[in-house]
């Protein structure tokens, strides 16, 4: 049995769901998202609107992996159109900085020329201070594919930890040369 897919996925008031066909539409305050479901594999139970249930038809080795991974893609859906995703990435370095220019984030992340980085539609990014990014959006699997392609722009350098990291990271540093 599959510890989290047995549990029950409880929806907010705000959040309407709906099944039809094979799709399963989560429309929510935040945005609204849309999951492909196998329904030769699972029964799904929409309960008035207030709890969902994924159950397998059929119980081995792979439905029990599938069960599991499809419960969680609809309880994050549920999250994320009820009240969101956020990630919060800091720039460390000596004139790393930050700022919006309409749909593009201008970063100076010390080379010789700017980056210009597009976001993409259902992200929003605020520069809360020029060194801060908030990344927020209703679609987790996003919010997490934007924070790492930013990161990717200037990696952590593990001498003085200069780069761009999320908020809480722990960075491993190494120690410099002795004379």
């Amino acid at each position: 049995m599959s510890k989290i897919g047995k549990i029950n996925i409880a929806v907010p008031d705000k959040v309407k769901v709906a099944l039809t066909g094979n799709v399963l539409n989560i429309e929510g305050p935040q945005g609204k998202k849309s999951i492909n479901i196998d329904l030769d594999l699972f029964n799904l139970d929409v309960k008035e609107g207030k709890e969902i249930s994924i159950k397998p038809k059929k119980i081995n080795q792979d439905s029990k992996r599938l069960w599991g991974m499809n419960r969680s893609l609809i309880n994050n859906a549920v999250i994320g159109s009820s009240k969101g995703y956020e990630k919060i990435l800091e720039l460390v370095g000596v004139g790393y900085r930050a700022s919006l220019k309409g749909n593009l984030l201008n970063l100076q992340l010390g080379y010789s020329h700017d980056i210009n980085f597009e976001i993409p539609e259902g992200i929003k990014i605020v520069v809360e201070k020029q060194t801060t990014l908030k990344i927020t959006g209703h679609d987790k699997q996003q919010v997490g594919t934007v924070a790492s392609k930013i990161k990717t722009l200037r990696k952590i350098e593990p001498y003085k930890g200069k780069g761009i990291r999320e908020q809480g990271q722990y960075i491993l540093k190494k120690e410099g040369k002795k004379k």
